[in-house]
């Protein structure tokens, strides 16, 4: 089976924001869209490891972006995965423009999750092999955030529409929420050149999700999203935190 798997987009009106620019959800999503085809050719989608009460989830996202795309151009991805670690799937993507030139390359970290306990299954534990290939191109992988000194929060509510058909907050949305903590005429004036988002806890439905963030130099916008702990409500947990380079 080829490693490298290929798929081209087109960048449609339900893709870019206001001033026709591909949003960061909708890079997210064909970040998401093509590794899910590619799972399907090496026998590790959806339905085939629901079979075994598993399923996937993204636990890092790092993007570096040299051109966002606009609406009507078409974009095509390339994906592959890398060599498994102990604890997680590595898996890189680049993006190409008509004439081929680089609009950006990403790296994200996969975990199985067990559908039941929803706890990580390592992948010595889980059965799951996928041979991963490098083709020293690779971003590294991203660390942890630090929570920063942040003076804005923001409350938002996980709603029906955030929810994949794992019943959890699609990663794509999170994006959207980070976007709108600055207004039009910032998106206007800035275009973000990279970003990173850590996952560290589902979001589920009517759950309160609080915002904590900083627009730094005017320049890096540090997010942390917390909710309260189900069982001591007084207490918040981590749920994401993002940073996004303008």
């Amino acid at each position: 089976m080829e490693h490298i798997y290929k798929q081209t987009f087109s960048v449609t009106d339900l893709m870019v924001d206001r001033y026709g620019k591909l949003k960061l959800s909708s890079l997210l999503f064909f970040a998401q869209e093509i590794a899910g085809q590619h799972c399907l050719l090496l026998g590790t989608d959806y339905d085939t490891l629901a079979k075994q009460r598993l399923f996937w989830a993204v636990t890092r996202h790092r993007v570096q972006i040299s051109r966002l795309p606009r609406r009507g151009e078409t974009v095509t991805v390339e994906t592959w995965p890398m060599p498994t670690t102990r604890v997680a799937y590595p898996r890189a993507m680049a993006a190409y423009d008509a004439e081929g030139n680089e609009l950006f390359r990403s790296i994200s970290l996969w975990v199985l999750m067990n559908m039941d306990a929803r706890n990580m299954v390592l992948p010595g534990k889980s059965g799951i092999c996928v041979d991963g290939t490098l083709r020293g191109t690779e971003l590294t992988v991203p660390h942890s955030l630090v929570p920063a000194k942040a003076g804005n929060v923001q409350e938002r509510t996980v709603t029906y529409s955030c929810l994949d058909r794992n019943g959890h907050m699609n990663n794509t949305r999170y994006l959207d929420w980070v976007d709108d903590l600055l207004g039009s005429d910032f998106h206007a004036a800035h275009t973000p050149r990279e970003f990173t988002v850590c996952y560290l806890n589902e979001a589920r439905e009517d759950q309160q999700i609080r915002l904590a963030w900083e627009l730094f130099d005017g320049s890096c916008l540090q997010v942390d999203g917390s909710r309260s702990r189900p069982e001591d409500p007084e207490k918040q947990e981590r749920v994401f935190s993002a940073q996004v380079l303008f």
